[in-house]
């Protein structure tokens, strides 16, 4: 392994073609992370999720819920009643990710203003920069 942490797993995320690498580009997604940070505290229906990720359009929802149940992090429920009723929930595999990615949504909204106050020094810095 090359990377600078040895996991212990036999993966190393900096090789390219390493299968964690492919892991770590569907986390960044915005919405994959919100999805999952949503359903920690239990099922919602579409409908729900939607209400609660303000800017998600329903077809970047169907996407991310898709990719989340291909990749076993999220279960999907059709109830055969008129009209069909579905929902989503986390697997366990699901759960003990959204407790990783609780984590850090609550250091992004602890942190949130000083990110704002270092990108308007810099900001500002740039602009004397242009002036000079």
């Amino acid at each position: 392994m090359d990377s600078d942490d040895d996991c212990g797993f036999g993966y190393d995320a900096f090789r390219r073609t390493c299968p964690s690498h492919t892991v770590l580009e569907m986390l960044a997604s915005k919405w994959v992370y919100l999805v999952v940070c949503a359903l920690r505290k239990g099922r919602l229906r579409n409908g729900e999720l939607a209400r609660k990720l303000e800017g998600i359009t329903p077809k970047m929802l169907t996407q991310t819920l898709r990719v989340l149940e291909r990749d076993g992090l999220v279960r999907r429920e059709i109830f055969p009643v008129i009209p069909p009723r579905v929902e989503y929930e986390l697997t366990e595999l699901g759960q003990n990710l959204a407790g990783l990615l609780s984590q850090i949504r609550s250091w992004a909204e602890q942190h949130a203003p000083d990110i704002k106050d270092a990108r308007a020094r810099a900001i500002a810095e740039n602009e004397g920069d242009l002036a000079a």
